[in-house]
């Protein structure tokens, strides 16, 4: 009985300890690398508390600011350089005309090392992944977060570059999807273990509080879009549903609405009309219907609700990710186009360029392709 006893717990632990691992594409067994950061707390408008894991350990520094919070990284990102004004965020405008170059890239997931290739072979970033694209317009069309290990760095990214590009007439444009709406609200069902088992584990923080609204990741996120209209492009995440059109939304509306019940619990959400729709699988952050129709949830959009959604919100394309596809490829003519190709199927990101009045397909090395 106790050989039995000694052999089962020796069974336990060795399953435990292998749980505790990942394993490489050589099979090789690597301990998972818990070192995040920087998440920072507003304690008030002056005061800033920087936190990261670091080596396995906790660390921490509070930071008096006046008007600007700067830092160095504390930990593996000792060479950025962090610059953030507080306390709040500016709502960005939502249309925007004359745009000769847009680049948009959409589903990220925490694929930091594939979306610094993509920008960089693209021209969009230079050696220092610092913004080198001039006038043009970076999209990042949703779902930055989940899934992948490089979360917390990929946001940090786009953070910088949406700070660097206006100096030289540029933008970037977070939009925010599904996998961001989940993060905020709480659902964790596809958060990366590195997470779990690092930066939740040690602070006891919720992973959603890491993006509350005191943290700065979180005032940031809740500034952002889920739509904006380039030129005569529509960019959004999932899609623009029909029903935006019978309630006679137009951007501004359907932006600010989505701002104010972002933070609504299930239990408000439940009782409340207007984010039941936004929020469930027939809204923005969800909705398929441009690719097929679903029971019970959607009907497939026709050409005759494709057109009345690009008439009533002044466009002539929609631009959207979210759904899997094989390859970045046209719907309904030239007036969907379908951009969330899964770096597993492709061995990269791929993005789309439009310049010229074209719009170009590119691939992981920064090659221009033409689109099906």
């Amino acid at each position: 009985m106790k050989g039995f006893i000694a052999k089962t717990l020796t069974i336990l632990l060795v399953t435990l300890f292998t749980a505790s691992r990942v394993t490489s594409a050589d099979s090789t067994e690597v301990p998972l690398d818990l070192n995040d950061g920087p998440y920072v707390f507003w304690q008030n408008d002056s005061t800033a508390i920087v936190f990261y894991i670091c080596n396995d350990t906790l660390v921490k520094y509070a930071l008096s600011i006046g008007d600007t919070l700067r830092f160095e990284g504390f930990c593996r990102d000792s060479l950025e350089s962090y610059t953030i004004v507080p306390p709040n965020h500016n709502i960005e405008a939502h249309t925007f005309d004359n745009v000769f170059r847009i680049f948009a890239v959409s589903d990220i997931h925490g694929e930091y090392e594939h979306i610094v290739d993509l920008l960089l072979n693209a021209g969009i970033i230079d050696g220092n992944s610092n913004w080198a694209w001039g006038d043009g317009h970076l999209v990042i069309v949703g779902d930055v977060v989940d899934r992948g290990d490089k979360v917390t760095e990929c946001l940090w990214l786009i953070y910088k570059l949406e700070q660097q590009a206006p100096s030289t007439g540029g933008r970037v444009h977070f939009l925010l999807g599904n996998h961001e709406l989940m993060v905020l609200q709480g659902d964790n069902r596809y958060i990366h273990e590195r997470y779990m088992k690092g930066i939740v584990r040690k602070t006891r923080i919720k992973h959603e509080d890491l993006y509350g609204p005191d943290m700065e990741l979180g005032r940031w996120l809740r500034s952002k879009h889920v739509a904006v209209k380039i030129n005569d492009i529509l960019f959004t995440h999932a899609g623009i549903p029909p029903f935006v059109t019978e309630v006679a939304w137009d951007l501004g509306k359907l932006n600010g609405i989505a701002r104010l019940k972002l933070d609504l619990r299930s239990s408000q959400i439940a009782f409340d009309d207007t984010a039941k729709l936004l929020f469930g699988s027939g809204g923005p952050f969800w909705y398929r219907g441009y690719h097929y129709g679903m029971e019970g949830k959607y009907e497939q959009a026709g050409p005759e609700t494709i057109n009345r959604i690009l008439a009533a919100l002044g466009a002539t394309t929609i631009v959207v990710g979210h759904t899997e596809c094989p390859g970045v490829h046209w719907i309904e003519g030239n007036r969907i186009l379908a951009i969330d190709i899964p770096v597993e199927d492709v061995g990269s990101l791929q993005g789309v360029l439009f310049q010229g009045g074209e719009f170009w397909l590119v691939d992981g090395s920064g090659k221009l392709k033409s689109i099906e």
